[in-house]
């Protein structure tokens, strides 16, 4: 799990053990601070809501779902609201839709989240039967709402930067160079990516 400080610190220290640009990572920056997120339907639909929109563009539209549909809004009433009832409470015709596969998929019992597969894989495939969530929003979710330890979020834009970076690449690799560089940090793959956000965020400030 990376979902504590000890289990970070557990397993960053195991990858700094394996690859010397993490371990000159942790001895710049030290051992990042676990990133949680709630599990549950509320976060991905949070996900589904903040897709290609600003920071305060999300929260100003997650606040009006919430005035119309409750904390945490009820996925049965989004079920059942028209295009023009979800447009009033900031959420576009295609985020309506994406917005009423997550609840169809969860109030059917078709998508079980707190009984998702211990495959990393299957869990991945699971959740990405939901319009508007791809591999790497399942990730995200796999990562920050379970804390599951493997996971490798390698379609994602600042791991990819700052891993090239750490390891002297030439180019930012693809997904598919990400992937093969990371089969020797299994099983802590989940770890590599927070350090390589920890040292991304780090760079750009």
């Amino acid at each position: 799990m990376v979902r504590t400080s000890g289990s970070i610190r557990d397993q960053v220290e195991a990858l700094a053990s394996r690859e010397p640009a993490f371990a000159r990572v942790v001895a710049k920056l030290g051992v990042p601070e676990p990133r949680k997120s709630e599990p549950g339907a509320h976060t991905l639909l949070r996900t589904i809501v903040g897709q290609q929109v600003s920071v305060a563009a999300a929260r100003s539209m997650w606040s009006k779902l919430e005035a119309a549909y409750g904390t945490p809004p009820d996925l049965s009433a989004i079920l059942k609201a028209s295009d023009e009832d979800l447009r009033v409470a900031g959420i576009s015709r295609q985020k309506a839709g994406y917005a009423r596969s997550l609840a169809e998929l969860i109030l059917s019992g078709e998508l079980k989240l707190d009984a998702l597969p211990a495959d990393d894989e299957e869990a991945v495939a699971l959740l990405t039967k939901i319009k508007g969530i791809g591999r790497w929003s399942a990730e995200i979710y796999l990562l920050f709402a379970e804390g599951r330890s493997d996971v490798w979020p390698a379609g994602d834009l600042a791991v990819q930067v700052e891993i090239g970076r750490l390891l002297g690449m030439p180019e930012k690799p693809t997904e598919k160079q990400m992937r093969e560089l990371a089969e020797p940090w299994r099983p802590y793959r989940g770890a590599a990516a927070i350090l390589a956000w920890h040292s991304y965020n780090s760079a750009v400030l």
